[in-house]
């Protein structure tokens, strides 16, 4: 079994060049999926055994969207034997993925992002540096795996861009607003060179090393407490907001989709319930025959 597994994990790098992440997930998942199965050989597993997993994840308290990756990765392990002739037919293929329940992003209001752009002190080095973390994540709407992996080449002042590496490796460019190039700028300018493996990273830790993903988290979370912000939030909260606030003044949903690095449109529309919601509320409030 952890022969099939991995092959699986290296075809997934060398020929799908799926993230970092993507490929630590789908581990969790197929562990998760033996351990369920316990000595049951892998040409014996069939639908029946993928939906009782699947209902035990469900008896579980998973999220219907945990619930639909983990399908996902059996599906696409399982055609993987199939095409390397371990298997004759993929037992998951006819399984169904779960609808998954509608949720609103939740996103910040403008007030609301000016008093979280506006709580680090300036003078202070780390400060300066989480002014600048923050106003990206506005700015930009990227990831906050793509922040952390941005290097000082990848930010051009000049043409006010950035060259973001999103998942599966693909590259795109971004547009950075002026305040946070200047925020960047003047982070970079009073940190001073470093050398080393971490040479050429843009935003770094105490020690000299680039951040991760929990240390942004942190960051976002510390400020959002300075200021009180009544709201569970995190960068990717900082992501929701931006492209709300880009469609509320106009974008189009083509350019907020290339702007957030989404491969299909649908993955987008979300933000549209969201400004629907928010126009018909201010009709509600304004008209007097609503």
């Amino acid at each position: 079994m952890n022969q099939h597994v991995t092959r699986f994990l290296v075809y997934l790098q060398a020929e799908k060049n799926s993230s970092e992440h993507t490929v630590k997930n789908y581990l969790v998942d197929l562990r998760d999926f033996f351990i369920f199965i316990k000595d049951l050989p892998i040409e014996k597993i069939d639908y029946l055994e993928i939906r009782r997993f699947l209902a035990s994840l469900t008896e579980k308290g998973f999220s219907k969207s945990s619930i639909s990756r983990k399908l996902a990765c059996l599906r696409s392990f399982f055609k993987f034997l199939v095409r390397e002739n371990y298997l004759k037919e993929n037992p998951a293929s006819s399984i169904s993925t779960p609808k998954k329940d509608k949720k609103l992003p939740l996103f910040l209001e403008e007030k609301e992002v000016v008093d979280l752009l506006e709580a680090p002190a300036s003078g202070s080095k780390i400060e300066n540096r989480d002014k600048a973390i923050l106003e990206l994540l506005y700015s930009s709407g990227i990831r906050v795996s793509e922040l952390v992996g941005l290097n000082i080449e990848d930010v051009d002042f000049f043409g006010e861009v950035l060259r973001v590496r999103g998942k599966g490796k693909k590259e795109r460019l971004v547009p950075a607003g002026s305040k946070a190039l200047s925020a960047i700028r003047d982070y970079v300018d009073k940190r001073g060179e470093v050398g080393g493996v971490n040479r050429g990273a843009l935003f770094l830790n105490k020690g000299k090393t680039r951040l991760t993903d929990r240390s942004i988290r942190r960051i976002v979370l510390k400020y959002s407490r300075r200021i009180a912000l009544n709201k569970d939030i995190s960068p990717h909260v900082l992501r929701h907001t931006f492209a709300t606030h880009m469609l509320d003044r106009g974008a189009d949903l083509r350019s907020v989709q290339e702007l957030l690095g989404h491969e299909n449109l649908s993955t987008t529309q979300i933000y549209t319930h969201v400004t629907t919601k928010r126009l018909k509320e201010a009709y509600d409030n304004a008209h007097p025959r609503a």
